[in-house]
């Protein structure tokens, strides 16, 4: 008999005698579905930032920073600022004004509703422009704010996630009162984003320079041309980063720990579950000897006999992998998170369940090669003597 038809007979006999043996076959789906469960889980938190990130990103938007400093944390001069207005490839509102938009972030403090637990958000001092730069801003009620005054616009998720930001609350900042006068949505992104007046701001926190513009080109393809103009002009020393990038930059720490967390505790789970495992297939070998033994006295190879208990060790895995990304995704997905004060909704994608499957096959054949070794080698003397 070929080696091949050797395995296919030997993996038909051991998956036609799983319900016999229950007990080990689910401590490996319990094993296995709990180590991909809590790693997909926690994947999520990564990819559900990252999607609230890139959420609302336009190839057409670009982030201005000065040489070496990062977008939106830098200093840059209000006659750099002013400057930039003038170059060429950028975009006009209705009244034909270029859309570059002024900001100046700091963070303030926000208490999270229920728990009351103390998190920082950002405040972004903009010019009102800002509509213009963020067509998918939407109104939900009241009105933006107005220049020249301590007013707030918040959008919905603040309202939801934080107490304070209700219509007509009056939030301290810098010793003074600041209204909130709107809500608005923001398209796809669902997290706390807070804007006012940026010479308001500036002139609260004793700031002369901005951390940052915003700037809307009339076409993606205008970055090149737009990049050119600022290199030509010694008065100015800023870099044109299209937004996509800045975002990716801006957040890559955030995403390095959340990524480092989930990897960490999905490894623990998954020493866990393949320990189990191996216990289980230990105990399933040693529950089959004689058979495995007579198989070996009948003409079966041992490399055939390795196979196949590999085999069985990963198909076991799959439905206990299938098991963990479901609760996975039942639990966990969409569910709201606030992670350092940045808030986005746990995602579980096909992406994440497809690596999980992976992750539940290596911890199979991980769990399952010394269990097979050990059925190899049992010796045909053991079936000998059982006759």
């Amino acid at each position: 008999m070929s080696a091949l038809r050797q395995f296919l007979a030997l993996l038909r006999v051991s998956l036609s005698e799983l319900l016999l043996r229950r007990g080990p076959v689910l401590t490996i789906f319990v094993g296995v579905g709990c180590a991909v469960g809590v790693l997909v889980s926690m994947l999520a938190m990564g990819s559900g930032a990252r999607r609230e990130e890139m959420s609302n990103v336009r190839d057409d938007r670009v982030v201005i920073a000065g040489l070496g400093q990062r977008p939106l944390f830098g200093s840059i001069p209000r006659e750099e600022a002013a400057a930039v207005r003038d170059l060429p490839g950028i975009r006009r509102d209705r009244d034909g004004r270029p859309i570059v938009v002024m900001e100046s972030m700091i963070p303030i403090d926000g208490r999270r509703q229920g728990s009351g637990a103390r998190i920082f958000v950002p405040l972004f001092g903009v010019t009102p422009n800002v509509t213009a730069y963020r067509p998918e801003m939407r109104f939900t009620a009241g009105r933006m704010f107005h220049p020249g005054l301590r007013e707030l616009v918040t959008s919905n998720a603040c309202t939801r996630l934080f107490s304070g930001f209700g219509l007509g609350d009056v939030r301290p900042i810098r010793g003074t009162g600041w209204t909130i006068v709107g809500h608005f949505d923001l398209g796809k992104a669902s997290g706390c984003t807070i804007f006012a007046d940026v010479n308001m701001i500036m002139s609260a926190f004793a700031r002369d320079t901005y951390s940052g513009l915003e700037v809307m080109l009339q076409s993606p393809a205008d970055l090149a041309a737009f990049r050119a103009a600022i290199k030509a002009n010694p008065a100015l020393h800023l870099e044109a980063i299209r937004q996509r990038v800045a975002v990716a930059q801006d957040f890559k720490e955030l995403n390095a720990i959340l990524d480092f967390a989930s990897y960490f505790v999905g490894i623990i789970m998954a020493i866990g579950g393949t320990l189990g495992a191996v216990n289980s297939l230990y105990a399933i070998v040693d529950a089959r000897r004689r058979e495995l033994a007579t198989l070996r006295a009948i003409g079966f190879r041992p490399g055939t006999i390795v196979a196949c208990t590999l085999c069985e060790s990963m198909l076991l895995a799959v439905p206990g992998a299938a098991l963990g990304a479901l609760l996975a995704w039942m639990l966990f997905n969409g569910l709201s998170a606030s992670p350092f004060g940045y808030s986005f909704r746990l995602d579980v994608t096909p992406a994440l369940v497809l690596l999980g499957v992976v992750w539940a096959l290596v911890m199979g054949f991980i769990g399952g090669i010394l269990p097979a070794v050990r059925a190899a080698r049992i010796p045909v003397a053991t079936a000998l003597r059982a006759v």
